[in-house]
């Protein structure tokens, strides 16, 4: 689902990595690489029995701090999946994925097809 400003949504699912097995779905989640932690609703973390363990502070672009809770979320999107931190979104909060989530997932966004698909190999050294 594409939107007037040229960016996308998807839909994804969460999973309480604590206790694995029930997923929720969320729909119509805004990609936003400007965004460091993807914001998904507190109701439906709750619901999961996902923990909140962490307050932490953000900054809207208009300069004004909300401060909101954070824990621990699987992510599933577009194939793949990842473990990250989440923020526990509060009503007129936006739901998006943000650009941790997508690095975990290893996935890039596709402009012109408005859709994320596989990053490639991801880096790795070794010694000797």
């Amino acid at each position: 689902m594409t939107d007037d400003m040229g960016s996308f949504r998807i839909d994804l699912e969460i999973e309480n990595p604590a206790a694995p097995g029930a997923r929720s779905e969320i729909r119509s989640v805004l990609v936003d690489t400007g965004a460091e932690l993807s914001c998904f609703p507190a109701s439906t973390l709750d619901s999961l029995g996902i923990l909140r363990r962490q307050q932490r502070r953000f900054r809207q672009a208009d300069g004004s701090v909300l401060l909101r809770w954070t824990g621990p979320a699987f992510v599933y999107a577009a194939g793949a999946s990842t473990t990250d931190e989440v923020i526990f979104g509060e009503p007129g909060d936006l739901v998006l994925l943000g650009s941790r989530s997508l690095e975990g997932l290893n996935l890039r966004i596709d402009p012109v097809a408005k859709r994320l698909s596989d990053a490639g190999p991801m880096p790795l050294a070794r010694v000797g």
